[in-house]
Formats: structure tokens, C-alpha cells, sequence
């Protein structure tokens, strides 16, 4: 299996490239989703309402969207395969829980980088597991719903001073005060 994976700056986006890989067979079980909580819709009428509600109409994927929390990025919804593991890192208080388990499932980790800080900004990613064979198929589906080129979102981060998920992005965040989980050595 190959893994094609998909960034969005909105969850219609997401949601329309979701549906046509439905249509063009990649199993709703091998297809996941991640947005924000509380993504609104594009007329602002869902607004607060959760990416869940939004995007409920999609196939066979979104039968199972959940609600939980990532550490450093806040609440998200998800469903699909992918969406296990996350809820299981947050349950255990795991802040690289996100990057951990999009490197595992095949993507580099400097993208994995740009897909957290990017949901943590508020958008939506799509990843998907494979056939060789719907490889192609399946990255120029994401590129027809409008996937965000990573490397172009990766210098728009850095040119604002970001230089990887986690670490501060606004002098505001240079300026609260830093706690360490760990006792101090004495």
C-alpha cells in the first residue's frame, strides 16, 4: 500500500475530494480526515457547528466521525483509519501523537510538519492508503479539490518565522513563559 495524503484550506475541499476518491474505489476504510473543530462552512452558516456536522454527507468515510483533542493543535474531528491512533496519542497526553503517526503511515516528516501546524491553522487534511496501482489516480483527485502545494505553504510558515510544529510561531508565543514537564535536576 502507498500512502497519498492531501491538504486543504477548506473542509468543502476536503469533503469534495474525499467523495471522488469514494467514487474512483479506494474503500472508505483506507481514506482518513482531520480538520479543525468548529471549521464554518463558506457562507458562515455552520459556523461553530464542528467539521463533523459540515461534512457529514460525504460517503461511507464520515459515518464514523469523532471529536477529540490533540495536544498543540486543540480539538479536531476526524474519521478513518488514521483517526484510531491519533485518539489514542491524545488520550495519552502524546504531543507528537499527530507527526508520529503520519510518519509511520508513510509521509516525510518535514510535510508532517506543515500537515500540523496547517490543521492547527485550520485546515483540513485527506490521507489515503493505496493500491500502487491508484497511486497516480489518487493524487491527481487531491490536486482537482484543490490540495495545497506543502512546500509553498512550508515557506509561507518559515517567511512568518515558523520553523516546525511545536516550536513558537509569534513573538507572542517567544514571550509566555515555557513549563517543563520535568523536575529540575537536583
Amino acid at each position: 500500500m502507498e500512502t497519498v495524503s492531501g491538504l486543504f484550506n477548506t473542509h468543502e475541499e476536503a469533503k469534495a475530494a474525499v467523495a471522488t476518491l469514494e467514487e474512483a474505489g479506494v474503500p472508505s476504510e483506507d481514506i482518513s480526515l482531520i480538520g479543525p473543530e468548529g471549521t464554518a462552512s463558506s457562507t458562515g452558516a455552520a459556523e461553530g457547528a464542528g467539521l463533523g456536522a459540515a461534512i457529514g454527507g460525504v460517503g461511507g468515510l464520515l459515518a464514523g466521525v469523532g471529536a477529540f483533542a490533540i495536544p498543540g493543535i486543540g480539538p479536531v474531528v476526524g474519521a478513518g483509519w488514521l483517526v484510531a491512533t491519533l485518539a489514542g496519542a491524545a488520550a495519552g497526553g502524546l504531543a507528537g501523537g499527530l507527526i508520529g503517526s503520519l510518519t509511520e503511515a508513510g509521509v516525510d516528516e518535514s510535510d508532517a510538519q506543515v500537515f500540523a501546524e496547517s490543521i492547527k491553522r485550520g485546515g483540513t487534511m485527506v490521507i489515503a492508503r493505496v493500491d500502487e496501482t491508484q497511486e497516480d489516480a489518487a493524487a491527481s483527485i487531491l490536486g482537482k479539490h484543490g490540495r495545497v502545494d506543502i512546500s509553498e505553504r512550508r515557506e509561507q510558515y518559515e517567511a512568518e518565522g515558523w520553523t516546525r510544529f511545536g516550536w513558537p510561531t509569534t513573538t507572542d508565543d517567544l514571550a509566555r513563559p515555557v513549563v517543563s514537564p520535568l523536575p529540575p535536576n537536583r
